[in-house]
């Protein structure tokens, strides 16, 4: 099972790349699951998935961390944005 994962502005600094098609784990269900497996790889990731919050989207619907991701997802992260 594979999904699509974009990271964008801020967030896309940090790890050093916008996107990537990941294989998921085994048992590997939801967003949240996702958040911690990116974190899992140390460094920048850690930095930036365990740190703060991060919005996330599936298939370009907001999305929480008990949202399921299935094979072919597309999953985007990113930084909240503020305006004024």
């Amino acid at each position: 099972m594979s999904v699509q994962i974009l990271y964008f502005a801020s967030l896309r600094e940090a790890v050093g790349q916008s996107s990537e098609v990941l294989d998921l784990p085994e048992g590997l269900s939801s967003v949240g699951g996702l958040r911690r497996h990116l974190a899992g790889r140390g460094g920048d990731w850690v930095e930036a998935f365990g740190q703060g919050r991060l919005l996330a989207s599936v298939n370009q619907q907001m999305a929480e961390d008990d949202h399921p991701v299935a094979d072919g997802d597309e999953i985007a992260f990113f930084p909240p944005v503020t305006g004024g």
